[in-house]
């Protein structure tokens, strides 16, 4: 097996995130589901933009933003995932090559538009989030460059973008170019939806000794696995996956990885600003970690702390030196 190039390439939406704070009313007022991610197609993405205040365009996308933070902690990072020809599109593209990102896939035509997810972030900092995936989800599997694939040590894959048919296909055919090279492959279950939709699609990856790293928050633990109990659902798989790794919002979280176990607490900060985008930089922090060798409790440590720098401001991207953040706190 060669050595890698590239430390993590992924493969997720291309979307640009629109975010704006609310009065917790106006949330009742659209009948949005609190502090959930919906999806939603071009006249109702219309009609919540129209109803948002001031907002802010942000690059976004779940594994962009993982792949965002794990390039500013010093990682090696390439993305796959669909623009189209349009402003946003443009946009994202010019964010994620300025954050030192190699992304390479061709852009699309102007219809459908790049994908946007429309955030109202209320004042205790809970985001609800209402996605409209537009060109994201025709990411064809003739866009991957197999090579590219097999040159990277992890493939991190989400698990939002395995609900269009078009893009699962293409991960289906991304995972076996990584597995035939000898890569591990990080999966990302993203939302309880996605599990209720495909549960019977990620139990047979797993069951396959496809997934190699799986992140999940508690809900989306229970989902897959039927248990409430947290550790009970990682008990069930064990044998399954060399390493799960589960986020406790306020609790911290845990992981167990070829029978090691390890727990973190919250990183403290001084007020939760907007909790989006902090499962994705929580990955960034453990993958940095994880391509580096460092320890499993050093791994959930890291990503605590890039967590923690998240949910302390608006916006799923960082906005400091995530590098000096974490040698100051834990000396990587």
């Amino acid at each position: 097996m060669t050595q890698p190039t590239t430390d993590v390439i992924a493969i997720g939406n291309a979307i640009v995130d629109v975010m704006a704070p609310c009065a917790d009313e106006l949330i009742a007022q659209l009948g949005l589901s609190r502090g959930g991610m919906t999806l939603v197609d071009a006249d109702q993405a219309k009609v919540l933009y129209d109803a948002m205040g001031p907002a802010r365009e942000i690059s976004g996308g779940s594994a962009a933003n993982t792949l965002a933070g794990l390039a500013l902690l010093g990682a090696k990072c390439a993305f796959i995932g669909q623009v189209a020809q349009d402003q946003l599109g443009e946009v994202f593209a010019h964010d994620i090559r300025s954050g030192g990102i190699s992304f390479d896939t061709p852009v699309g035509p102007a219809s459908p538009p790049t994908g946007r997810c429309l955030i109202f972030v209320t004042p205790d900092g809970q985001r609800t989030m209402n996605t409209f995936l537009g060109a994201s989800q025709f990411l064809p599997a003739s866009a991957l460059d197999d090579k590219a694939i097999a040159d990277a040590q992890v493939l991190y894959l989400e698990g939002y973008l395995w609900d269009p048919e078009e893009p699962r296909n293409a991960m289906r055919r991304a995972i076996a170019a990584a597995k035939n090279a000898g890569r591990k492959v990080a999966f990302t279950l993203s939302a309880v939806f996605v599990i209720d939709r495909h549960r019977d699609d990620f139990n047979a990856l797993i069951n396959e000794g496809l997934i190699d790293i799986l992140f999940a928050n508690e809900e989306e633990l229970a989902a897959l696995t039927g248990l409430e109990d947290c550790h009970e659902g990682l008990a069930s798989l064990t044998g399954k996956v060399p390493t799960v790794v589960v986020t406790r919002g306020s609790q911290g979280a845990l992981a167990v990885s070829e029978g090691q176990q390890a727990q973190v607490a919250a990183q403290p900060i001084e007020r939760v600003v907007d909790t989006t985008g902090a499962g994705d930089l929580f990955a960034s922090g453990f993958l940095f970690g994880f391509v580096r060798g460092r320890s499993l409790e050093e791994c959930l440590t890291l990503g605590s702390v890039c967590a923690a720098e998240i949910i302390s401001h608006f916006g799923a991207r960082p906005e400091v030196d995530l590098k000096a953040l974490v040698s100051e706190k834990i000396g990587a």
